[in-house]
């Protein structure tokens, strides 16, 4: 048997932290779990941060527990996180405060102020980014128009795992396709090496933001140098190489995407549903800016076409909300119970505004009914049906306009990350698009993290290789479709509860 080469992937999402060790052997890769921790926003005053600390310890806690149990000869160390959310440094490289969490309302009204500032075609023009108010466009907008004074004393923005990657390995860098996440990064430049574009940075000026602050981009599966001695030292390690994968984690999920050929699309799922397909280019034109999609940096330099989706966050948050009140249910039962619910009772649209709040939202699910003229669902299993078969449809809507942007059919939809544990959406996934879906791996941004350092280690030869060696790897499930007429008439339904959707906040 090959002698198994060892990586760690520190997959750090909104809802939970993993620290996953990949063994590879050469034909085969096996991950295993060796520290979970939850992640969630603290409210401070009126203010919504990332722990960011607890975090940075409980990345070390990841790396005490790999060298535990397998030892201190790892071949690379690699972070990934979410998007849009940073940090600041300053003078010697300090930290200055606690990172704002995307869902603070310091954002609210910032769209408007950005759009008086630059158009907001210019602005797609320039970025290819879809327009949400968490980007880290209109946080850092928000604290030029509250005259913040970090941003005097800043010197370096850190996108999160770039912050956390600077403090393993002492680069002050921004990796590809995390930076693209901005809203102030222009793809349309040509390639440096496998980097697309450069800094959007007369659109920050024009904005009236600093320019000074952003870090040399470098392309995913960049080896940044070796672990900290301090880090190393405390921890158990040795001179480890610490490498960037994509280091957004839809970036690492979609590069281990088992898919083959080009007729497919991919939905990352979890707290929210990345939608979209791979292209070589980005793909700016007033189609992708009239349905709102993003063009954000993956693999190879490659373009991540998409549109986010609220995703299992109506669930997630209705699940705390059930919690607050002493109703404890599992995911799994919540699905059950969702499973034994009447079909097609209401529909919501999942990008509503209301819904991206944290709160009480089962109330505001019952609430959008309403005001939609729908009965309002009232147990538990209502409530989650009503936002599993509202993704599903929601979903086909995305791929119907994937389809018109490209002008050609996509053939089958893979299902990665934690959401395609869920059997129920992955089957209504597959019924409202009427596409075969194939669900897995579920641990899709940890494998793509770990096979993108195996790729800079020189131990696959390529992207294709790796996602050879995924389909090798992993087990997957396919979902044909079913119920055909049902499905057609609820999506006539949710176009119309979509224009209504339009007319309210």
């Amino acid at each position: 048997m090959a002698e198994r080469r060892k990586f760690l992937a520190l997959d750090l999402g909104a809802e939970s932290g993993r620290g996953l060790v990949g063994l590879f052997d050469g034909e085969k890769l096996q991950l295993e779990e060796v520290h979970r921790f939850p992640n969630g926003p603290v409210r401070l005053l009126d203010s919504l941060h990332w722990d960011v600390l607890r975090l940075w310890e409980e990345v070390k806690q990841a790396l005490r527990l790999a060298v535990r149990k397998y030892g201190p000869d790892f071949a690379g160390i690699g972070v990934d996180t979410w998007g849009v959310d940073f940090g600041l440094l300053g003078r010697g490289h300090v930290l200055l405060g606690n990172p704002y969490h995307y869902r603070d309302k310091r954002t609210d009204g910032m769209l408007e102020e950005a759009f008086r500032r630059v158009p907001r075609e210019e602005i797609f023009a320039c970025t290819g980014i879809q327009f949400m108010q968490l980007n880290t466009l209109y946080q850092l907008l928000a604290m030029e128009v509250e005259h913040s004074p970090l941003l005097e004393v800043a010197e370096t923005l850190l996108m999160m795992p770039d912050l956390f990657h600077f403090w393993l390995s002492g680069q002050r860098v921004s990796e590809f396709s995390i930076a693209t996440t901005t809203q102030f990064y222009d793809p349309r430049g040509g390639m440096r090496e496998t980097v697309r574009g450069e800094w959007a940075r007369q659109l920050l000026e024009r904005m009236g933001l600093p320019t000074d602050l952003l870090p040399e981009v470098v392309p995913s599966g960049t080896v940044l140098g070796d672990l900290r001695p301090s880090v190393a030292e405390e921890v158990g390690l040795g001179a480890v190489p610490v490498v960037a994968p994509a280091a957004h984690d839809t970036g690492s999920a979609v590069a281990a995407v088992p898919a083959e050929g080009e007729n497919w699309a991919y939905i990352s799922s979890g707290t929210w549903s990345l939608m979209g397909v791979e292209v070589t280019e980005p793909i700016i034109n007033e189609a992708a800016l009239t349905f709102n999609f993003t063009n954000e940096g993956g693999m190879g330099g490659t373009i991540r076409f998409l549109k986010n989706i609220m995703g299992l966050w109506l669930v997630q948050e209705s699940r705390r909300t059930w919690a607050r009140a002493g109703e404890e249910h599992s995911y799994s039962e919540l699905t059950q119970m969702a499973a034994e619910a009447e079909p097609f009772l209401a529909l919501v649209e999942p990008d509503h505004t209301s819904f991206l709040p944290m709160g009480d939202m089962p109330a505001r699910i019952r609430a959008f009914c309403q005001q939609t003229g729908q009965p309002a669902p009232k147990t538990k299993g209502a409530i989650v049906r009503c936002a599993l078969e509202s993704l599903a449809l929601k979903y086909r809507w995305v791929l119907e306009k994937l389809e018109a942007v490209l002008g050609r059919r996509l053939e089958v939809i893979h299902i990665v990350g934690g959401g395609s544990q869920n059997t129920l959406l992955s089957q209504f996934t597959a019924d409202a698009t009427k596409r075969p879906v194939v669900t897995g791996p579920v641990e899709a941004t940890a494998i793509g993290n770990v096979m993108i350092q195996a790729l800079a280690r020189g131990e696959v030869g390529s992207h294709a290789e790796a996602r050879e060696v995924i389909r090798r790897s992993f087990d997957l499930l396919t979902y044909e479709p079913r119920q055909p007429e049902a499905w057609d008439a609820a999506y006539e339904r949710f176009l119309r509860v979509m224009e209504q959707a339009e007319t309210f906040a």
